[in-house]
């Protein structure tokens, strides 16, 4: 029997605004908290390891970022100019033969500051001819409302999403590219990696963490990420009526672990720690509070306000279907002392001694995405979308001017046979798959561009310097022959 993915299956990639888009001061765009995000260049892999002190920020820090338009150590500024290159950059996918490409729209290039009343006509126009672009290929956009960039103002002035008028800026955001874009995006997503509010509060929810008491900034983290379920259900909503056969999903930070030995309490700590990932997914997926979190906010002391209105309106709109990253698995043990500790994906765990790593420290475990696949499936019974997936690494550019990233076939291949065996022999229901990300871009919390993941080459570096010229690997024909069968290259 030929082994194939199931007919309409989605093969593309996945990019975001932040880190690819560039042009941030362009086309009547505001600053957005990615544009303040300072470039780290770790020399040693323990520097890696605090990704919540990487991704944190003061508001000195806001300041000193908004004086200069350097974009040699805030290089979310530049990206991979895609603003400019969205033509070419298109195409170059398309040439892969991408059923759909996921993208994400800047808020702050729509409303720049997050609270205007009338929305910015020129970013509107923008995303115009990107759509407009994609669907010349054939080629559906995937688009995420938010990718880690609300507008710089919404933190400085109102406190990100800690403030419930956020909740109204978003709303107003969601209803004006939804009719603008009703006929170009069938595929939305809400806000991306939703329960990264926790490890990361500025990026995700503008939060900026020493405007708070120590003590108190948790809850200021659970009551932001409160609205944000309340503004994720109304965006299912207003898309829904401005849209009537899209299709709305989640976005969920798929961390996967094992207990570090079979010993009861690691076993114990292992079930504790995932239903802190599955508490995002299960409030957006069933539309209400699992009563494990509510539990939490109790025995925190937490007093999170959330009236009546909110909950009916949760409970009123879940999302479609559930999309996720996944990348690599960790462990977890009730106690930490002496155990090797690794990085990952806006984290770190203690390290699998049975699985191997990146250059980064993430494990590499395609056997972990079946896994993921089926604890997923088995309980939302609702279409799965793997929406980021892939391998960050050193490429090099050989004399002849080729990039043989043999290393990142290697881990996409077994990803995708992973995902082979979820669909046929476990009967998992997955809609698509984009890799993260097909064209190199600046990584999220280290603002590298030397931790490469495309299939195309980007000619940049951390500091800024080079042509900017696009370079196919050698993974990109690997890919496109991917496609070209629907995944039956696999396994020849």
């Amino acid at each position: 029997m030929t082994k194939t993915f199931p007919e309409h299956f989605l093969w593309g990639g996945a990019t975001a605004a932040n880190q690819f888009e560039g042009g941030w001061k362009e086309g009547g765009k505001g600053p957005s908290v990615s544009d303040v995000a300072k470039f780290t260049d770790p020399k040693e892999m323990k520097d890696l390891l605090d990704v919540h002190g990487l991704c944190d920020i003061t508001d000195e820090q806001i300041k000193e970022a908004l004086e200069t338009n350097d974009e040699v150590f805030y290089p979310k500024r530049h990206g991979i100019d895609f603003y400019h290159h969205y033509k070419e950059d298109i195409a170059l996918l398309a040439g892969m033969g991408f059923k759909v490409y996921r993208m994400s729209i800047a808020w702050s290039r729509i409303f720049p500051k997050g609270d205007e009343e009338v929305p910015n006509e020129e970013g509107l126009a923008f995303y115009d001819r990107v759509f407009d672009e994609c669907l010349k290929y054939n080629m559906q956009p995937l688009v995420t409302m938010s990718h880690y960039e609300p507008p710089l103002y919404l933190a400085t002035e109102y406190n990100g999403w800690y403030n419930r008028k956020t909740i109204d800026f978003f709303v107003r955001y969601v209803d004006v590219i939804t009719k603008r874009y009703k006929d170009k995006v069938k595929y939305w997503l809400t806000f991306n990696e939703i329960d990264s509010i926790i490890r990361h509060p500025f990026m995700t929810g503008g939060l900026i963490e020493s405007r708070f008491k120590k003590e108190q900034f948790e809850e200021v983290e659970y009551q932001a990420m409160h609205h944000q379920f309340v503004a994720s259900a109304l965006a299912v909503k207003i898309t829904h009526e401005n849209i009537p056969d899209a299709k709305v999903g989640c976005m969920l930070t798929k961390l996967t672990y094992y207990p570090y030995s079979c010993r009861p309490e690691d076993v114990l700590k292992e079930r504790e720690t995932m239903r802190q990932i599955y508490c995002y997914s299960d409030t957006q997926v069933y539309g209400e509070y699992p009563r494990y979190l509510l539990n939490m906010y109790k025995n925190k002391g937490f007093h999170i306000k959330m009236s009546e209105e909110d909950l009916r309106i949760m409970k009123d709109y879940p999302v479609d279907f559930i999309s996720f990253s996944y990348y690599s698995s960790s462990c977890v043990a009730e106690n930490e002392e002496g155990l090797t500790m690794t990085s990952g994906n806006t984290q770190t765990a203690i390290k699998n001694p049975y699985i191997p790593s990146s250059d980064w420290g993430w494990q590499i475990d395609p056997i972990g995405l079946r896994i993921s696949l089926i604890d997923l499936y088995d309980r939302y019974r609702k279409p799965l979308f793997i929406v980021e997936n892939g391998l960050g690494a050193r490429d090099q550019i050989e004399e002849d001017g080729s990039i043989n990233d043999d290393y990142r076939i290697d881990y996409l291949k077994k990803h995708m046979i992973q995902m082979y065996h979820a669909i046929k022999d476990d009967g998992v229901e997955l809609m698509g798959y984009t890799t993260w990300a097909p064209i190199d871009l600046v990584s999220n919390s280290t603002n590298q561009m030397s931790k490469r993941y495309g299939f195309i080459y980007v000619d940049v570096d951390d500091y800024n310097r080079g042509s900017y010229k696009r370079i196919k690997k050698k993974s990109y024909d690997w890919y496109k022959k991917v496609i070209e069968t629907n995944g039956e290259s696999l396994f020849e």
